[in-house]
């Protein structure tokens, strides 16, 4: 049923044009799931695109289209650790109609058993910890002290279905207390507020200045508002670091015109390609809906419904 919904509102919106108000009510309510939708699926396929050049220099030929991923051995079209996590906290609002500390890390851990080798060291630490019978409320800072950092983009990456499921101040503080659970530098928890919360007022309608606005005047990093309030003056950098990877995806996404030419421009930056490419995405997305995206991503992407499907039960969730 689920499915059956998705594809016929983006058919609805694609060859119907409403003159009579009596039917805005309804034009609202399915584009701001196609914006949902939009966010979330976005985020898969830059994961997806951005999978094969990941830890590599900006390849010389651009890659437009989801291709093996020959340093994995991974499949065109397959999404890494990047969605999984996504995925795992839009499940987990859904389910518990909000943010659950314990259901999340609970989830977050399940997709680690699974595959322990796709997760980065930061969030793998810490997992590990809490596998040995840490409390998960101390393992962050542990594993921040052990390895003397922790403000690496895990925590960003995975944070944007709660910039979807909600629309006031509980955007920032979920974001925050979300990244802390595998973060402890407060950096990350900004980065992350600051993405999710122009994420969020993209799913709700705002322009992408508009949205870029609000998350700056809300940023509580003198560090990160510094940065990203002056992105313009800054080469976009595709780093494991938190606050770079959120500069460049924001960079490509402030200074592109579409959904596709994003996309590429993010990915083919090279570095942490799969990450930047999923950030890029989810904002891209959210901006213009899933009905940007093009359909030969759409087709390519594996696990197609199962992305589609926990987008519309994250939107459906967040109107309850």
């Amino acid at each position: 049923m689920e499915k059956l919904f998705f594809l016929h509102t983006i058919t609805f919106l694609h060859v119907i044009y409403f003159r009579d108000t009596r039917y805005s009510f309804w034009v609202i309510f399915i584009s701001s799931f196609l914006h949902a939708a939009g966010a979330l699926t976005g985020l898969a396929i830059g994961d997806a695109l951005g999978a094969p050049l990941e830890g590599l220099p900006p390849p010389v030929r651009k890659v437009t289209e989801m291709e093996h991923s020959w340093k994995s051995n991974r499949k065109a079209g397959i999404f890494t650790d990047d969605t999984a996590q996504a995925l795992a906290i839009a499940e987990s609002l859904a389910v518990c109609h909000g943010y659950c500390p314990s259901d999340v890390m609970r989830r977050l851990l399940s997709g680690y058993e699974q595959n322990p080798d796709l997760y980065g060291p930061t969030s793998g630490r810490v997992f590990e910890l809490v596998l040995g019978g840490m409390d998960p409320g101390t393992a962050a800072l542990a594993a921040h002290r052990m390895s003397g950092s922790s403000r690496s983009n895990g925590s960003v990456m995975r944070g944007p279905p709660i910039g979807i499921f909600y629309a006031g101040p509980l955007v920032e503080a979920c974001s925050e207390a979300c990244s802390r659970l595998t973060h402890y530098d407060p950096v990350a928890g900004a980065c992350s507020s600051f993405l999710n919360r122009m994420v969020s007022d993209l799913c709700r309608g705002s322009p992408r200045e508009r949205a870029y606005g609000r998350a700056l005047s809300r940023c509580r990093s003198e560090e990160v508002a510094a940065m990203l309030g002056d992105f313009q003056q800054y080469e976009p950098v595709p780093g494991l670091d938190a606050l770079l990877a959120t500069h460049a995806a924001l960079t490509v996404f402030m200074n592109g015109d579409d959904f596709e030419e994003m996309l590429i421009a993010a990915v083919n930056l090279g570095g942490d390609a799969d990450t930047v490419g999923a950030l890029t995405g989810a904002l891209a997305g959210g901006a213009y809906g899933i009905a940007a995206i093009p359909g030969r991503w759409l087709a390519a992407l594996r696990d197609l419904p199962l992305v589609t499907s926990t987008a519309f039960r994250l939107w459906a969730a967040s109107r309850e």
